[in-house]
């Protein structure tokens, strides 16, 4: 009962993260891509009250004028809206699925003895550690000098993501490495707004309320930090979908996968910024694609190893590690303790069901070593090489 609850908690609270998530990027995209496409008001009143930039857009049946004022309006609006709650909520949801998944689950899914034998206890302080560290060292990198310079910013941030990424692949199952990494990108995006860009926005409100000019500084480092976030996102929504594909972090190179993606991802990101300003600038796109397709290959298995040993393998050897190694969990009724369900619905308890998952038995078990989860069952390299050498040979199982 205890893991069909906790299934229950994981769905709905993943549900209200992506609902959250979906707002919050939303608005992200909306106001950067707003911010980049202002013009200078041809009005000579609009410019008089302060008004740096604007634009006409037709939506859902209607005309909207958004404007933007280069400190604050002169008077305070009666209704002055803030987005903050989707970044809120998208952290917090985001944190309890940590909760839910990773740290209920320490030894399922976030330990891998095989990389580090530690404890859940262990694993969860070095998870927050990990998380808090993250934004500590981004917000002071910042508040330097070198914050101010935008492309060394981008490369200091990615050296050292790509080494959190390397970091966190050595105490952490792969899974939980690339999620962590996620984790640490979400944090320090909430954190902006938190700390920073909603800060800064009361400082300007309780100025004008004063009846005093607000200072510029805290519209400019809420606009650092909110282009900061625009181009964290792809990055983070390729970790929040990668679990379901073990050939990423299971890669034996996961941290460089992992950065790979991520510089595919902001480039992705800046071509369509540049094209908001109206530079159309394909080599971005081009780049990307080269990487992913890079990637692709160099990722790519070799089964020439497999085949060479390829020559009969019989299943019930084959049958016999299943049975060992996999079927506590691919049952249906698994006895894994956290599973009310096999994982994904994949059965194993019969040569059919077996067969019908060939495929997904060498890419999760055999290419990237993601299965057995964490290693539970302290499957060996001797083992897998059998399965390889089945899967080679056709996956047979009479």
């Amino acid at each position: 009962m205890e893991a069909y609850l906790l299934d229950w908690a994981n769905l709905l609270i993943r549900w209200l993260h992506i609902i959250a998530g979906v707002a919050w990027i939303g608005a992200s995209f909306y106001f950067v891509w707003l911010d980049l496409n202002l013009q200078k008001p041809k009005d000579q009143a609009l410019l008089g009250k302060g008004v740096m930039g604007e634009l006409w857009a037709v939506h859902g049946g209607g005309f909207y004028n958004p404007q933007k004022y280069l400190n604050a309006p002169p008077e305070l609006p009666e209704h002055l809206h803030w987005f903050k709650w989707e970044a809120y909520v998208t952290w917090m949801a985001g944190f309890a699925l940590l909760v839910v998944q990773y740290y209920f689950n320490a030894e399922l899914y976030l330990i891998d003895k095989s990389v580090l034998n530690i404890s859940p206890l262990v694993a969860i302080t070095l998870s927050l550690f990990a998380l808090a560290v993250g934004w500590i060292v981004y917000d002071i990198l910042c508040r330097t000098a070198l914050g101010e310079n935008d492309h060394a910013m981008l490369v200091i941030m990615f050296v050292l993501l790509a080494a959190s990424a390397w970091g966190l692949s050595k105490a952490f199952s792969g899974r939980g490495a690339y999620i962590h990494v996620g984790a640490m990108i979400g944090t320090i995006m909430v954190a902006n707004v938190l700390m920073v860009i909603i800060p800064g926005q009361r400082k300007v409100v309780a100025s004008m309320r004063a009846g005093e000019t607000p200072d510029p500084v805290h519209g400019q480092r809420g606009k650092q930090r909110s282009v900061h976030n625009n181009y964290f996102t792809l990055p983070v929504l390729f970790i929040m979908v990668s679990g379901h594909y073990p050939m990423t972090f299971g890669s034996p190179h996961a941290w460089a996968v992992l950065a790979a993606l991520s510089v595919a991802g902001v480039m992705i990101r800046h071509f369509f910024n540049l094209k908001n300003i109206g530079r159309i600038v394909p080599g971005y796109l081009f780049a990307a694609a080269i990487v992913l397709v890079g990637l692709i290959m160099v990722m790519a298995p070799d089964l020439s190893g497999s085949k060479a040993g390829a020559a009969g393998v019989p299943y019930a050897k084959v049958r016999g590690i299943i049975d060992t190694r996999c079927i506590n969990c691919h049952a249906a009724h698994p006895t894994q303790a956290g599973f009310a369900e096999p994982p994904k619905g994949v059965i194993l308890e019969s040569a059919e069901q077996v067969k019908l998952r060939a495929v997904q038995i060498n890419q999760q078990v055999v290419v990237s070593k993601a299965m057995p989860i964490g290693n539970l069952t302290q499957m060996t390299d001797e083992e897998r090489a059998i399965l390889a050498a089945w899967y080679a040979q056709g996956a047979k199982t009479e």
